[in-house]
């Protein structure tokens, strides 16, 4: 497969900007999309995160294993015996890109940011139920809760607790994070151009990286975030060194990199970050169950994800990966699997018909319904696998795909039936409170599911001091929604990381989806 990026070659150098290699002591690294904006805040995109990694810091970090807590800008916290108060120690000689002293009042700004309404922040709830947080002096934070969070502190490495200036968030208004950024990260926000390339600087005085690295300080003087949304073309750009490095790699290139010459691949073992489709369950034709279930029942998951991702990723048989920290394996024994046969008698039974044109009618209403997704290779091939599919059982699926520009507004509406999308998530409470929170809809929570013993369950996963009690309720609500089948689970990702010959000392880390983090580790060979 990788003859078809070679000969993209062409292609690729025809476009001047793009024919030169990669400028000395540049790190070019290629992704297949944008992202609409790059504040912490309001956006939760990964083209957002992986850049802002790299442009802020966050209290705690994340190791290698996706589990253990490490010191960021806190060096030391204490937790209160009854899991609601956090007490931060903050280092004493961080700055922020434009040279002004970080102290204790710049977190509290940051996360109270976050959470207040008036940012509209779609995560917010990550921050946890928030009583007050507090500057006690200039390097010690009081974090307080309402509740018990026993995930709290996973959370404050995920790049929305990143620390950002207010002064450049007062000064730029609504065009933070599209017109400049200021943060205490590695990188320094240079310029932007959306579509094409968004540029760091090496922040100059930069010395307190995450102690997963072996060097505090970042190595590259420049990196260029270059946006080529065509598989061959960002594969021959990485061979010919016209750029660096990518995470972004076309999944029937992976076995063909893993053999060439020049390249080196790096896989992340513990990644959760998963594909599915959901569904508004309170629009018409999908609010039905029987749809649902039929969609589940009729879709060829095992062929499409092959065809897709070519061994790149695994098929997805339950809501929460096996691997991740409070799987149910009773949730994942009620996913139902391929039964197109089974599709066709429970949607017969329930009185859904064919029609002249095949597509069943029941009660007047067409089994036809409108699904929405980011414009991404892997979302073409699925979408329409999937249609194909339904099609055979008499169900339409209509698609709509967006450049991922302009995707994350029209997916806060109400516009459409279902949604393509892939989240990470660290565990599986996070990703019940993530997505199936009655407070968390209409966004992230876009399939509408409001459901009073669901939010009961995800808040004692997420409040109670005794972790058997958590356990239980974050499994009784997996079985629960696999039941109703308010998703079709598709694949969990595989997370690949491409490197070319200049470059030395990179490691995928995972968190949030960033494979480079803060890549405080990677240099260049001149």
């Amino acid at each position: 497969m990788l003859m078809a990026a070679a000969g993209a070659v062409g292609l690729f150098t025809a476009n001047a900007a793009w024919a030169q290699a990669a400028p000395r002591n540049t790190l070019v690294v290629l992704r297949e999309i944008d992202a609409d904006r790059y504040d912490p805040h309001k956006v939760t995109a990964f083209a957002a995160g992986e850049v802002i990694y790299m442009m802020t810091d966050t209290l705690v970090s994340l190791d290698w294993d996706q589990k253990t807590i490490r010191p960021g800008l806190a060096t030391s916290w204490t937790v209160s015996d009854d899991g609601k108060l956090y007490t931060f120690k903050l280092r004493d000689d961080v700055t922020f890109c434009d040279g002004r002293k970080m102290t204790a009042e710049d977190v509290v700004y940051s996360i109270k940011r976050w959470i207040d309404p008036a940012t509209r922040s779609p995560v917010r709830a990550r921050a946890g139920n928030v009583k007050d947080i507090r500057a006690v002096d200039a390097t010690t934070v009081e974090y307080e809760l309402e509740e018990p969070f026993g995930e709290l502190l996973l959370q404050l490495t995920l790049y929305f607790a990143g620390i950002i200036d207010k002064n450049t968030v007062e000064r730029l208004g609504d065009n933070f994070g599209t017109q400049g950024f200021n943060g205490t990260g590695p990188y320094c926000w240079v310029s932007w151009t959306p579509r094409q390339d968004l540029v760091l600087q090496k922040h100059p005085t930069y010395a307190w990286g995450p102690p997963i690295y072996q060097n505090p300080r970042p190595q590259i003087d420049r990196v260029v975030w270059r946006v080529i949304p065509d598989p061959n073309t960002r594969i021959a750009a990485l061979q010919t060194g016209q750029g660096d490095i990518t995470q972004h790699i076309p999944f029937f290139a992976v076995e063909g990199l893993r053999r060439a010459p020049g390249i080196t691949m790096t896989q992340q073992e513990s990644y959760f970050v998963d594909y599915f489709m959901g569904f508004k369950v309170d629009k018409p034709v999908v609010s039905d169950p029987v749809i649902r279930r039929a969609a589940n029942l009729a879709i060829d998951r095992d062929a499409m994800v092959q065809a897709t991702f070519f061994g790149a990723a695994d098929p997805m048989r339950s809501l929460i990966h096996p691997s991740a920290p409070g799987f149910d394996p009773e949730a994942k024994a009620k996913q139902v699997g391929f039964d197109r046969a089974e599709a066709i008698r429970i949607l017969d039974a329930a009185g859904w018909r064919p029609g002249s044109d095949g597509i069943r009618v029941k009660d007047g209403q067409r089994a036809s319904f409108l699904v929405y997704g980011i414009t991404t290779q892997a979302n073409r091939q699925m979408t329409e696998a999937m249609q194909a599919d339904l099609r055979r059982v008499g169900i339409e699926m209509r698609i709509q795909l967006f450049d991922a520009t302009v995707a994350w507004g029209r997916l806060a509406t109400q516009e459409f039936d279902a949604f393509m999308m892939s989240y990470p998530y660290t565990s599986a409470r996070d990703a019940l409170a993530l997505y199936f929170r009655s407070a968390a809809a209409p966004t992230p929570n876009r399939m509408n599911w409001r459901d009073a013993q669901t939010d009961a369950w995800i808040a004692t996963a997420s409040a109670a001091l005794d972790e058997r009690a958590r356990q239980e309720a974050a499994a009784l609500a997996q079985r629960q929604l696999t039941e109703a089948n308010v998703w079709f689970p598709i694949a969990h990702s595989q997370l690949w990381l491409a490197s070319g010959r200049r470059v030395a000392g990179a490691r995928p880390h995972g968190v949030y989806s960033a494979a480079l983090y803060k890549g405080l580790d990677i240099t260049l060979r001149q």
